[in-house]
């Protein structure tokens, strides 16, 4: 197979990624690991690389107790999960992003792709949080990556890297580990990977984990009674490859990849809710604390995720290979909240209906079903100063979305509004079924792309590409019920083609330190928005956020310059970057007031401008620092505005010009130390360490309007006359901290550590959660409190 180092270090020493924890280094040994990564879809090292890209071997995930993307991404600058529990990650790199998406909304992409190996596995809310055992790397791409990986990779790419079968023998691995939370509940995993060699032409890898997360909210209960720790849930998948090796040029390797995840409830705490709180009069009052909410009914995340795909890899002569990727996912999610506060603020809070009705169970489904199917053929060469790739792709996705909000017994209770009164069901929706959605979606993508790098000299290198792209989606929007202004089998579609280039610099200026420029272009595929709920809609607000059916692509356009040093004769390497990213009709989702919708706006103009800077260091053969940072200024351009009614101009969802852009903050920092020591005979002992600053930032647009104060008229009919008529909230997310610790001993075969997440135990307010502008409900999704574990590992 060709598999190249990049040429600029035909001398140095490159090292294959560890698949096990760093091994104890001799005296005298400072050099860091080289890591091998597949960025260009070609092999070269980290620091050979020209853009910005940091990459977690297994070694240093499992050296910092990561095991999915949030933890990773605590020692990585430049990147932010929004967790909203298991299996509803949203990404954002670089500070760019629109907001968070509070439910599932089809027609909305992500802004970051994330692949497992050749095959993308991102969608748009719930990016799989795919387990770390037996991964070889994880690599984090900043900037567009829209020349090789596509739409999704506006700003960037996560890959994740899995070992590969081999033919070196029987080996494999058993993990198991145990915590408990602070004042919360108790979590465990087992683990284990096997990987055979059936012939010397024929090998397979076997990967299995079972997960049981902790919970740590409780849940207040309308007859005064508290449910503890509700948000506990499994996770559990595994991974089964086989490598089919013909000969010297031909590989083939099919592989299945699933994981089923399993929650109780979700990571929240109510700050207000309008059936749970201190201002109540006629209703018990309730004042809620830290890691509580107020829950009428259970909630719950179901998520299965499959994903078959088979790799060829063909050397068609010494300097041409092919490679091909077909993969089929099949993803089913179920989430079922509790909308009991948002029913009470529509029925009582808007309609003035009795408690016996406002009190009504309304668990609210929402479904999502995915089939996705990737074909991609590529080929690359070398040949001489000329390096290139090019390849085509194509992807089928069907997605079936719905909604159901079954309030039973909605009808025999007799409400008394006109709105309300008389027989529920409708076209689709059944009694007592007030808002019923069914939006079937088709996406077709055809592409063509290539780059090839280009030897200007012995020092200098350019590199050109560009990916020209076809689109077509559509969709069947069937809406019914109470809530609903009914639409019925009505056919929507988009379409879109254009072309994403990439142009960089490369310059050695010694062995030791390149400088690296680009410019690249990234895209987000348009689509089409839901019909808002004008039955709830004031009148101004059917003005403002109605007739708006689709939404255009994103474009984004990134200017960057970079360095990448080796010191101390290869005992620490320094990386920084400087980038501006102007973005063309940022795909903006913003809360349709009373309407209780959501509706996609483009803002013409924004910008996204930063730096990033990571510096390693082994300052002796058993030390190893790390310090890591990004600063992002992401702001609005432009101002989008709307004309109501009464013909008052008013700017929409706070997209007005100088606000900044939600999710990321502006200043990140990351700093590791890892010290190791002999123990006894041929065991190594290590004390790690992680820490993690996250400063300030917003979760939604709209949440910097009015000095991010949130004011929200309380509803009098609900558990009134009340104490107060207003409920005031800061809608800006605070900056904190995390410190890690881990502390263990290992020898040739056992590792065991015991390890403390979070050990100063702080709260971290990681977004903002409300509904109906608060008047329902306004809480946040919290961290998780110290943990302490222990666990233990046994390879063979």
């Amino acid at each position: 197979m060709i598999n190249p180092t990049y040429r600029f270090r035909r001398n140095a020493l490159v090292l294959a990624i560890c698949s096990a924890p760093l091994l104890a280094f001799a005296e005298g040994e400072r050099a860091l690991e080289e890591v091998v990564v597949t960025a260009r879809k070609q092999s070269e090292t980290l620091q050979d690389v020209p853009f910005s890209i940091a990459a977690m071997t297994e070694g240093k995930l499992q050296q910092s107790g990561a095991t999915d993307l949030e933890s990773m991404a605590t020692n990585v600058a430049g990147i932010s999960i929004q967790n909203l529990g298991p299996g509803q990650s949203q990404v954002s790199i670089r500070g760019i992003s629109a907001g968070q998406i509070v439910r599932d909304q089809p027609g909305v992409k992500e802004q970051v792709g994330v692949y497992f190996d050749e095959s993308v596995i991102s969608m748009s809310l719930f990016t799989p949080d795919l387990d770390f055992y037996d991964i070889n790397r994880i690599e984090v791409l900043r900037g567009p990556q829209g020349t090789l990986f596509g739409s999704g990779s506006l700003s960037g790419t996560v890959r994740y890297i899995s070992q590969q079968p081999d033919f070196d023998g029987v080996s494999g691995s058993l993990q198991a580990s145990g915590e408990r939370i602070d004042e919360g509940g108790s979590g465990g995993s087992m683990k284990g990977h096997l990987n055979v060699p059936l012939s010397d032409k024929v090998a397979l890898r076997l990967v299995r984990y079972y997960q049981e997360y902790g919970g740590f909210i409780d849940a207040h209960q309308p007859d005064g009674s508290v449910k503890s720790d509700v948000n506990d849930g499994v996770r559990e998948g595994g991974r089964l490859a086989v490598l089919i090796q013909p000969n010297d040029r031909l590989s083939i390797t099919p592989r299945v990849v699933f994981q089923k995840i399993d929650m109780d409830g979700f990571n929240r705490e109510d700050d207000y809710n309008i059936l749970g709180n201190p201002y109540t009069t006629s209703r018990t009052p309730l004042s809620l604390g830290d890691y509580e909410q107020f829950t009428q009914l259970e909630e719950s995340f179901e998520d299965d995720f499959a994903l078959a795909d088979l790799t060829i890899n063909y050397d068609l002569s010494d300097s041409v290979s092919m490679t091909s990727v077909t993969s089929y996912t099949d993803r089913d999610v179920l989430v079922l909240r509790d909308a009991t506060a948002l029913n009470a603020s529509i029925t009582g809070g808007s309609y003035g209906e009795s408690e016996a009705i406002y009190t009504l169970d309304a668990p609210l489904y929402d479904r999502t079903s995915a089939e996705v199917v990737t074909q991609e053929l590529r080929f690359s060469g070398l040949e001489g100063p000329l390096q290139w790739v090019a390849g085509l792709f194509y992807s089928e996705v069907e997605r079936h979305y719905g909604q159901s909000l079954l309030v039973a017994g909605f009808e025999d209770s007799n409400p008394q509004h006109p709105d309300l009164a008389g027989p529920t069901a409708g076209q689709r929706a059944s009694k007592d079924e007030l808002f019923y959605s069914d939006i079937p979606y088709e996406l077709e993508q055809y592409a063509l792309f290539g780059e090839a790098s280009y030897d200007l000299s012995e020092k200098t290198m350019i590199v050109v590409g560009a990916r020209f792209f076809d689109y077509e989606e559509t969709r069947v929007l069937t809406f019914d019920g109470l809530y609903n202004a009914t639409t019925i089998d009505k056919p929507s579609k988009v379409s879109s083609d254009g072309v994403s280039p990439r142009v960089m610099l490369r310059h050695d200026l010694s062995d030791d330190v390149m400088v690296n420029a680009q410019i690249s272009r990234g895209f987000r595929l348009g689509g089409i928005n839901d019909p808002i709920n004008v039955p709830l809609c004031s009148p101004e607000d059917a003005a403002t956020f109605g007739g708006r059916d689709s939404f255009e692509d994103e474009t984004l356009t990134n200017y960057e310059v970079g360095s990448k040093m080796t010191l101390m004769g290869g005992a620490a390497t320094l990386n920084a970057s400087l980038f501006y990213s102007d973005i063309k009709d940022l795909q903006a989702t913003v809360t349709a007031g009373t309407c209780s919708s959501r509706v996609v706006y483009n803002v013409p103009e924004a910008h996204s401008t930063g730096m990033e800077v990571e510096f390693f260091v082994r300052p002796a053969a058993q030390f190893e620092l790390g310090f890591s940072a990004s600063y992002v200024k992401a702001e609005i351009d432009s101002d989008v505005t709307s004309t109501d009614t009464n013909n008052v101009t008013a700017v929409v969802g706070g997209i007005r010009e100088g606000n900044d852009m939600p999710t990321a903050p502006g200043l990140e920092m990351a700093a590791t130390a890892a010290w190791y020591f002999p123990l006894h005979d041929s065991w190594e002992g290590y004390a790690n360490a992680s820490y993690q600053y996250v400063g300030e930032r917003y979760t939604q647009i709209a949440d910097q309007e009015n000095n991010a104060r949130g004011s929200a008229t309380l509803f009098a009919n609900v558990g009134g006359p009340l104490t107060q008529s207003t409920y005031d909230y800061d809608r800006e997310l605070d900056s904190y901290t995390q410190l890690n610790l881990r502390f263990g001993a290992r020898n040739e075969n056992w590792d065991a550590a015991l390890y403390v997440r979070n050990a100063t135990n702080e709260k971290a307010d990681l977004s903002l959660d409300t509904e109906r502008d608060g008047r329902a409900r306004v809480g946040h999704h919290v961290s998780q409190p110290r943990t302490l574990g222990i666990t233990a590992r046994y390879t063979f």
